[in-house]
């Protein structure tokens, strides 16, 4: 969420810690750690002039999400050709019980938590187990994070709550330490990064985790390419929606004038990189102007615009990603259809 705008502009991060609620025998559940007050636009300002000048053109993905393109991507879950959801969900449901007795964990912190909609499959089981001690969501919108924690704690009474809004590549070391915990980043969170940027990504997950902690990852598996286009090139053009939305998100952050008439939405399989990769595509040459970053772009017809990969993994894959960033992989769980995949690791000590 763009919370600011105007060029020049810089933003820092903020530490705040603020104790709501009632109920624990320390007289409160839900805490939130705020390290990450705003977004920095100064330096997003000038990872994005140096994305739109190289070729292709690209626009990071986080720019997906405003209020608008957070209600698509909502609806793009439920939609029949998106089978991501669904599949990752069958696996929980089937393995919840068996992923909580493995790692024995008190507590459970999710990563990019967003509104924390698959949880309560896992807490369901903790609260089986006689687990359930604590959840710590973390995410970079602070709304989601207590939105999602407000829910949380009245569907679950004894449950404590500690959120923490913060960024990956920033605040994962500032995560409050506690008991024996299972640490997850699910859905297809990870296929947004190149194969480097990954292992640093896992890297900085394992460093703050205690020896004998779990750690549960999500991977879209590489598949037939036929489902996976139908994935990203939804019938009702939700997905064609959700990509052009960027463009106005760019426009509001930075006082630009990209008109998202003149672009479509183009998603394809990349078969060598085994990625998918949504481009906007402009159907002729125009100029674009964003004047909080003091740039004017030359777009060509037929230009395209990159502003998502989405990348599909082997098992063998994500093994060795984990292997190299100090888990050993300790159960690989897949749907009926071998769509998705959860592999549960144990952070090597």
């Amino acid at each position: 969420m763009i919370l600011a705008r105007g060029p020049g502009t810089l933003f820092r991060p903020v530490y705040t810690r603020t104790v709501m609620g009632g109920g624990g025998s320390d007289g409160s559940r839900l805490t939130f750690d705020v390290l990450a007050g705003a977004r920095d636009l100064e330096r997003e300002g000038e990872e994005l002039r140096r994305l739109l000048g190289e070729r292709p053109r690209s626009i990071p993905s986080h720019y997906f999400y405003d209020g608008r393109g957070s209600r698509l991507f909502d609806q793009i879950t439920r939609l029949p050709e998106y089978y991501l959801t669904r599949a990752e969900a069958e696996i929980l449901e089937r393995e919840a019980d068996h992923i909580i007795a493995r790692a024995g964990a008190f507590e459970l912190m999710e990563l990019g938590s967003g509104m924390s909609t698959k949880t309560r499959i896992l807490l369901d089981a903790m609260e089986r187990a006689d687990h359930l001690h604590r959840y710590i969501p973390f995410d970079v919108s602070e709304p989601a994070v207590r939105d999602a924690a407000g829910a949380l704690a009245r569907a679950y009474p004894e449950l404590r709550i500690h959120g923490v809004v913060g960024e990956f590549d920033r605040h994962l070391a500032a995560i409050p330490p506690g008991e024996r915990r299972l640490v997850m980043l699910i859905g297809s969170t990870i296929g947004n990064f190149e194969r480097e940027p990954a292992r640093q990504l896992l890297r900085r997950i394992a460093e703050p985790m205690a020896a004998g902690d779990w750690f549960l990852l999500g991977a879209d598996l590489v598949k037939d390419p036929a489902i996976l286009e139908a994935a990203y090139n939804d019938s009702r053009g939700v997905t064609a929606e959700f990509n052009l939305n960027i463009l106005s998100v760019v426009n509001e952050a930075f006082d630009g004038d990209f008109p998202t008439e003149l672009y479509r939405h183009r998603a394809f399989y990349d078969r060598k990189r085994e990625r998918i990769e949504m481009r906007l595509v402009a159907d002729r040459a125009h100029r674009v102007e964003l004047a909080g970053l003091g740039l004017n772009l030359e777009i060509a017809a037929g230009e395209e615009i990159r502003t998502e990969i989405s990348c599909k993994y082997r098992r063998e894959v994500i093994e060795e990603l984990l292997a190299g960033s100090g888990f050993g992989l300790a159960d690989w769980l897949t749907d009926g259809e071998e769509l998705f995949g959860l592999a549960l690791a144990r952070r090597e000590g």
